[in-house]
């Protein structure tokens, strides 16, 4: 049973993120990319690292996408625009695709990937994850904070450039009031 979730959900994820391009409309595109987000915090609960589960649903799923829409809504995108296909640039994205397989299949199929490191004895999944939540708040404070104060800086660098600036506001209000006489 877990092995039928894990490639249901592995499909699922898979699928739904190369629909992220595939889209038209940059709303579903977001919305697919939620269903991938919410897929690959499945795959880890059932490897049993529920911190990397929630936080994948919280921050990714969550805070990440509700800023994605935010900018979809913000640029107020209608319909997309027919792009004209550049033939070099689809060329190297085909041979950088390529690549990119042919070392997926070196590195696992062929086994040179390397001596993985062997997890201790007795050790699992949510032992390690009780580890890794340590180490994050205690050795790496400084720098997980630091990213916390980028991403307000960033939050408020948008609104700051999504606001109108308050002449633009009088001028319509006039107008409409113009208008309306």
């Amino acid at each position: 049973m877990i092995d039928f979730m894990f490639y249901f959900l592995a499909a699922l994820t898979v699928l739904s993120a190369l629909m992220v391009p595939c889209s038209r409309n940059p709303v579903n595109g977001a919305m697919f990319m939620i269903v991938s987000f919410v897929g690959t915090a499945a795959l880890f609960a059932l490897l049993q690292a529920f911190f990397l589960a929630i936080v994948q649903v919280l921050v990714y799923a969550g805070a990440v996408m509700v800023l994605f829409l935010f900018i979809i809504m913000l640029l107020n995108i209608e319909k997309t625009q027919a792009l004209k296909v550049n033939r070099g640039i689809a060329a190297l994205s085909i041979v950088a695709f390529l690549a990119m397989v042919a070392a997926v299949w070196f590195l696992f199929v062929e086994g040179r990937a390397g001596p993985f490191p062997a997890l201790p004895a007795g050790a699992v999944p949510a032992s390690l994850t009780k580890h890794f939540g340590y180490e994050l708040f205690t050795k790496y404070m400084l720098p997980f904070q630091v990213t916390g104060f980028l991403l307000l800086i960033a939050m408020i660098g948008v609104i700051y450039i999504s606001k109108k600036p308050a002449d633009e506001t009088v001028d319509a209000t006039a107008d409409a009031k113009g208008a309306n006489r």
